[in-house]
C-alpha cells in the first residue's frame, strides 16, 4: 500500500510539474510577443518617428538586389534577426510554406495577411507563369510599404495586392477579381479571423476539391477555435508541422487542411 502511494504521488507530481512547465512556456511565449511586438516596436517608432514597415522598407531598398525575389527574402530574414523582430512566418517555418506551395504548384493564391510582404514574395517567387496571387492586408499604411517591397522583389506582375477586411474582400473575388476557386490559401493575419474566413470561403464557394489551406501561428500566438474547427470538419484532412516563432525558438507550427470538397 505504501509503494502504491509513493508511485502515485511521484505520477501526480510529474504531471504537475509537465502542466507548470506547460504554462510557463506558454506565459513565456506571450511576454516576448508583447515584449517584442509591442513594446519595443512602440518605443523604434517613437525614436525613430517612424514605423517598422517603413524601417523594412529603407533596409531592403538599400540592401536587396533590385529584382531577385531571393535576395529581398534574405535581407527581410537579416533585418529581423540583426535589426529588429518583426512578424513575418520567417526563415523556418517559410521553407514549410515554399515546400507546400511547391506540392500544390497553385495557379491561383489567395495570402489573407499581406503586412510587408514577405510571405507574398516567399509563394509568388514558387509560382508558374501565369500563376495568380491575391494578398489581403487591412492597413493602407502597411499596404503601400509592401507594394514597394514586392515591386523590389520584381514579382509584381504576379501579385494583386488588395487592401481591406478579409471579410469585404473575399466575396469580391469572384465578381471583382473573376476568381472561379483557389488552389492554395495562406492564413496569416489575425488569428481570431481564421475560422470565420476558412467558413466565408466554403459559403462564397471558392474552395474546390484540392484546395489547401495553410494557417500560421496555430500555436504562438495560437488559433485554438480553428484548429478545433479545421480539424473535427469532416471535409477537411489536416496536418501539423511543428517549428517555431520566427526567428525565436517558441514553440509554433503551420496547419495544413486539404479541403475534400
Amino acid at each position: 500500500m505504501y509503494l502504491l502511494c509513493a508511485v502515485t504521488s511521484v505520477i501526480t507530481g510529474c504531471l504537475v510539474l509537465f502542466k507548470m512547465r506547460s504554462l510557463l512556456s506558454q506565459h513565456k511565449a506571450k511576454l516576448v510577443l508583447l515584449w517584442q511586438d509591442r513594446i519595443c516596436s512602440y518605443l523604434r517608432d517613437w525614436l525613430t518617428r517612424s514605423t517598422q514597415p517603413e524601417r523594412m522598407l529603407k533596409y531592403v531598398l538599400e540592401r536587396a538586389v533590385a529584382g531577385v525575389p531571393q535576395s529581398v527574402v534574405d535581407t527581410i530574414d537579416e533585418f529581423c534577426k540583426s535589426t529588429e523582430w518583426a512578424m513575418n512566418v520567417g526563415d523556418e517555418k517559410g521553407l514549410i510554406l515554399d515546400q507546400i506551395v511547391s506540392e500544390v504548384n497553385p495557379s491561383i493564391v489567395l495570402e489573407l495577411g499581406t503586412y510587408c510582404g514577405y510571405s507574398t514574395i516567399r509563394i509568388a517567387r514558387l509560382l508558374q507563369p501565369g500563376a495568380r496571387l491575391y494578398t489581403v492586408e487591412f492597413n493602407p499604411d502597411t499596404a503601400k510599404v509592401a507594394k514597394q517591397i514586392i515591386a523590389h522583389a520584381g514579382v509584381g506582375d504576379q501579385v494583386q495586392l488588395l487592401v481591406g477586411s478579409s471579410w469585404d474582400l473575399i466575396p469580391e473575388l469572384r465578381e471583382k477579381f473573376d476568381v472561379k476557386k483557389l488552389d492554395f490559401v495562406f492564413l496569416d493575419h489575425w488569428k481570431e479571423s481564421y475560422t470565420r474566413d476558412a467558413k466565408l470561403l466554403e459559403a462564397c464557394d471558392l474552395l474546390r476539391k484540392g484546395t489547401v489551406l495553410l494557417a500560421d501561428n496555430v500555436i504562438c500566438p495560437g488559433a485554438p477555435d480553428y484548429l478545433e474547427y479545421i480539424r473535427h470538419h469532416s471535409r477537411y484532412q489536416s496536418e501539423y508541422y511543428p517549428s517555431h516563432l520566427e526567428y525565436t525558438q517558441i514553440e509554433d507550427g503551420l496547419e495544413k487542411s486539404v479541403y475534400l470538397g
